[in-house]
């Protein structure tokens, strides 16, 4: 079924996940170098878009980009995520980080050099090279031998700063570099630091450059143990009308709320908030090696339609040119009449206007272009993408179903990962329905004699109360029906639909847990179960 993927998929890696990723990983190469990439040359697509993709784009492992302001915990963060050092590492209030440095995995601590790391085959930063040696002397690779980077790359990003001339005096096209980065990593994370919500202009033209890439983007507010919750509430709100102006759609972007360092936090009032978001991201940040073939296949979807948009611009460029005279003439006034030229072609084609390239960025690039060197439509070059956006693609992505549902899920190991799974520091550990689940006394036990109290005022008979008696109590706690059900439920042990005295306490332990905020457990923990009901109730399990 699947004899066009090639034969590229073979190996195992560390995590089960990793044989689905190689085998689409086949695939997708495959698949761009038979369909997409002749169009794409065709109709000269690397000189207006993105470069031409490589064996290494498509076997990199996930990688995340911080982008931000300086000073807001970027360098930090990552130092967090690891928690080691790594080699080129450099924290402090001011500007520190003046290179973009990919943090990868290596047997040894170490360096590469930008302009090494560009001619390197097995890394897939050699179209970077594009940029110069002004960019190539500010970029770095730092390998170290972590846990963590198995699984995923992280790049570091300089910090942001305001005004013009920190723009000019960079030599490289800062965002021109980002957007390359954008198109190619799994995640984005803007970090935003409590202190400095303000957004310069390069910072904004920054995040305009993710245009496209929506879905990768993730923000962070850092450092918010700095504040009170009041503040902390007006800092958020801040933040999200700045965002709203800068990025343009309708949906409100995830933001995660926390402190990202390893210090005992300066304002514990939020700590239970912090500690959620965390988890969060973590699990976010977590999912990106299970994720990735999804990620490539989404990102390769986006390319091909972006190249057949392309080609319909160039070819339809082509076939106004006058053969003999006026073609300077022509070539201003078809530059001039791009909009029309979209509107036209979104008709003719119908194709949506959100695939279409920026008007603006394309006619500038088109100024420089010669119109007759352009070619002529092919419709074979198109059939064959279309018939790989309709058939192959679908039936990769059924693969990639199938597979993932009979492996082992593929996840981020290692560093600060590990202390937010298991033991008493994990999260939520000892907390709602977890609470008591280490202790050899029924939790349960505590506020027995209180609830002890309300259930003999309901008139028990032979040591029980009805469901219409017990129902009267439980509705004062103005939960809904559908919550109350699940309670008694849970709480009904034996099933005979009436509740005893432990029964009746589980009841109201149960309500005091959805009312602190905690969600109900699914089936009733072996701790919570009441001491006359144990033996008869584990049996039944």
């Amino acid at each position: 079924m699947f004899s066009w993927l090639g034969k590229q998929g073979g190996g195992r890696e560390r995590g089960g996940g990793t044989d689905v990723v190689q085998t689409v990983t086949g695939g997708l190469r495959d698949l761009y170098l038979r369909k997409l990439l002749p169009l794409e040359e065709h109709y000269r697509f690397h000189e207006f878009h993105s470069p031409a993709l490589e064996e290494a784009d498509f076997e990199n492992k996930p990688m995340v980009l911080l982008v931000g302001q300086y000073s807001t915990g970027k360098t930090t963060f990552i130092r967090y995520l690891l928690e080691q050092d790594f080699p080129g590492m450099r924290i402090g209030p001011e500007p520190t980080t003046d290179s973009f440095i990919a943090v990868m995995y290596g047997e040894t601590e170490g360096n590469v050099p930008g302009n090494a790391l560009v001619v390197d085959p097995k890394k897939p930063f050699r179209k970077l090279g594009r940029f110069g040696n002004a960019f190539l002397n500010r970029f770095m690779c730092s390998q170290l031998p972590n846990e963590v980077l198995k699984s995923i790359s992280i790049i570091d990003s300089p910090g942001i700063l305001s005004g013009e001339k920190q723009r000019i005096s960079r030599g490289y096209d800062f965002c021109q570099v980002l957007q390359w980065f954008a198109e190619r990593v799994d995640r984005i994370i803007l970090l935003f630091d409590a202190h400095k919500l303000d957004i310069s202009d390069e910072f904004s033209e920054a995040i305009k450059s993710f245009r496209g890439q929506d879905d990768k983007i993730r923000v962070v507010l850092n450092k918010a143990d700095q504040v009170d919750t009041q503040q902390l509430m007006r800092v958020y709100g801040a933040l999200m009308w700045s965002l709203g102006k800068v990025i343009d759609t309708p949906e409100v972007l995830r933001v995660y709320i926390g402190s990202f360092w390893a210090h005992p936090l300066r304002n514990t009032d939020n700590r239970r908030l912090f500690e959620a978001e965390a988890q969060d991201l973590f699990k976010d940040i977590q999912s990106l090696p299970q994720k990735a073939a999804v990620r490539k296949l989404n990102d390769l979807i986006k390319r091909a339609r972006l190249a057949k948009v392309h080609a319909y611009i160039i070819s339809y460029l082509k076939k106004e040119m006058p053969s003999v005279f006026g073609k300077e003439n022509k070539k201003k006034e078809l530059i001039n009449k791009l909009p029309e030229i979209y509107i036209q072609l979104q008709r003719e084609h119908h194709i949506s206007a959100g695939d279409f390239p920026e008007v603006k960025k394309m006619q500038e690039q088109l100024e420089n272009c010669d119109f007759t060197k352009f070619h002529s439509l092919k419709p074979k070059l198109i059939e064959a993408v279309d018939n790989m956006l309709a058939n192959k693609i679908a039936s990769l992505m059924n693969l990639i179903r199938q597979e993932e549902s009979n492996m082992p899920t593929d996840m981020v190991h290692g560093g600060a990962f590990d202390g937010t799974m298991a033991g008493p520091f994990g999260h939520g550990y000892g907390e709602g329905a977890k609470e008591g689940a280490d202790e050899e006394e029924w939790v349960v036990a505590k506020d027995k004699p209180a609830y002890d109290e309300i259930f003999y005022t309901l008139s028990p008979i032979n040591g029980k109360i009805s469901g219409i008696s017990a129902k009267k109590e439980m509705v004062t706690s103005k939960l809904p029906n559908s919550v109350l059900g699940k309670i008694w439920k849970l709480a009904d042990c034996d099933g005979d639909g009436m509740l005893d005295d432990e029964e009746f306490a589980l009841a109201k332990h149960l309500i005091k847990i959805k009312l602190d905020g905690y969600e109900l457990p699914g089936t009733l923990p072996s701790h919570l179960v009441p001491p006359s009901h144990r033996k008869p109730f584990q049996t039944a399990e």
